[in-house]
């Protein structure tokens, strides 16, 4: 393919989504200055309507995101003496660093990092049915609120045109899988990375907060 079909494409897509996006160019970090590159390449995939990418690396943002979370909160904000890096961080990757979505959602919600309701929302719609559904390539768990059965038509277009409607389960079928992930994720991906976004503002204020008492 040439390079000027890209060219094209992508000048297209920047015109018709940079103005809705730029926003989130546009952060002052306080905390997680870590995560700055993450958040720019999600911003520029969604962009260019890389919409399964983007689902895919905010879950990645929204996993170290609550990591991040941990660690600081239990080491502080403030500044620590570069001879310490390693005692400090050696005990938080002890700790943090191979907990699963789940013990990173239960420690956060018990250090009061997250609310009840942000726990909720992590816990049954988007560690289930966004981060193991996309993760792990599982269309059921994506596809959750997808009906099963939907109708079709077949047909021979050589000679006389004869439609027949037929039922099938769409969830089952791999190409119709596709398009209804390509569906969900056109659909979720901009506003799944919005809340995570904003989540992360939420977090970084409380541990600024807690640090004050």
């Amino acid at each position: 393919m040439e390079k000027i079909i890209f060219e094209r494409a992508f000048g297209e897509l920047l015109d018709k989504n940079f103005d809705t996006h730029s926003k989130y160019f546009d952060f002052d970090l306080k905390v997680f200055f870590e995560l700055s590159t993450t958040i720019f390449e999600i911003n520029k995939c969604l962009i260019l309507d890389l919409n399964k990418a983007a689902i895919t690396l905010t879950n990645n943002l929204l996993e170290r995101l609550l990591k991040l979370a941990l660690i600081n909160n239990k080491v502080g904000l403030g500044a620590i003496p570069v001879e310490k890096w390693d005692s400090v961080f050696s005990e938080t990757d002890k700790l943090f660093g191979s907990l699963n979505m789940w013990q990173t959602i239960v420690e956060c919600t018990k250090e009061k990092l997250i609310t009840n309701a942000e726990t909720e929302l992590l816990d049954k719609s988007i560690r289930d049915q966004i981060r193991n559904g996309f993760s792990h390539a599982d269309s059921n768990k994506i596809l959750v609120n997808v009906p099963d059965k939907t109708k079709g038509f077949i047909g021979n277009l050589s000679g006389e045109l004869d439609l027949k409607q037929v039922e099938f389960n769409q969830k089952i079928f791999p190409a119709s899988q596709s398009i209804l992930i390509d569906n969900f994720a056109k659909t979720n991906a901009s506003s799944y990375f919005e809340f995570v976004f904003s989540l992360l503002v939420k977090i970084e204020s409380r541990l600024i907060e807690k640090e004050k008492h």
